[in-house]
């Protein structure tokens, strides 16, 4: 089957032809990954987007990575734990540091912080259950480059699928996060899965240019399976590309 990119549809994907020629994303492919072809379709309602392979260390050309969900490596040893000396996380590094947006979903949020891209840890479900449902969360920030099409306390609906999603940081980490804004999503009563600290669903890092979230927006992309919402945050990534400059990228 191919991978032309989807016609666009709905208030969110519709009418974005000059963002969507600006936009480009690449897409971190491990061995293990199950939800990297469902994010590059998703990537490609708003924008151009191609694979990167686990060994390949060239970003030049991208513009947002996306580690995408799935089981990297098997998850051996725990999520993420082998994924982060991946070669391809060492032009990630370089990708982020140079300020430009990463986003971890699920398994990509697991690798990011045991890359030390993102602060605290994602432990297994408080109940020790896998989990997979559609989840309500709340906008809790729209300065980032992931939300900024979003208004605060706007509501999701965004399904999560995962056996590891209890974030967790130590409690004076955790007092830092939350009053410097770096809580972006959110879980809305009722609706926390796993047990996650202060209900949280996605956080960025200092610089706010590096992303993670348990929750899987590439599964939330057309009306016809439910929601389009995770659009919201792949359209805030393409306005973003477009207030951008258009200088050559270092990473």
């Amino acid at each position: 089957m191919g991978e032309a990119a989807s016609p666009q549809r709905g208030s969110v994907g519709g009418e974005r032809t000059a963002e969507k020629a600006s936009m480009r994303f690449g897409v971190l492919q491990f061995p293990g990954s199950c939800d990297d072809r469902d994010a590059l379709r998703a990537c490609r309602q708003v924008g151009e987007a191609r694979l990167v392979w686990h060994e390949d260390t060239e970003l030049s050309d991208v513009d947002v990575v996306v580690v995408p969900g799935g089981f990297s490596y098997g998850d051996y040893l725990r999520p993420g734990a082998i994924a982060r000396f991946a070669p391809a996380m060492e032009a990630v590094t370089r990708h982020s540091a140079a300020g430009r947006p990463v986003l971890g979903i699920c398994n990509g949020f697991q690798v990011l912080c045991e890359a030390g891209l993102l602060p605290g840890a994602l432990l297994p479900n408080d109940y020790l259950h896998f989990v997979c449902r559609q989840v309500e969360l709340r906008v809790e920030s729209t300065s980032t480059p992931f939300t900024s099409e979003c208004r605060s306390g706007q509501q999701l609906s965004i399904p999560v699928k995962h056996g590891s999603g209890r974030y967790f940081v130590p409690p004076e980490e955790l007092d830092r996060i939350e009053a410097r804004g770096g809580v972006v999503l959110r879980y809305a009563p009722g609706h926390n899965p796993n047990g996650s600290a202060h209900d949280i669903a996605g956080v960025v890092n200092e610089q706010g240019n590096v992303m993670g979230l348990m929750p899987h927006p590439e599964h939330a992309v057309d009306p016809l399976t439910g929601s389009d919402d995770g659009l919201r945050i792949l359209a805030s990534l393409a306005a973003w590309a477009v207030r951008q400059d258009r200088e050559p990228l270092s990473a």
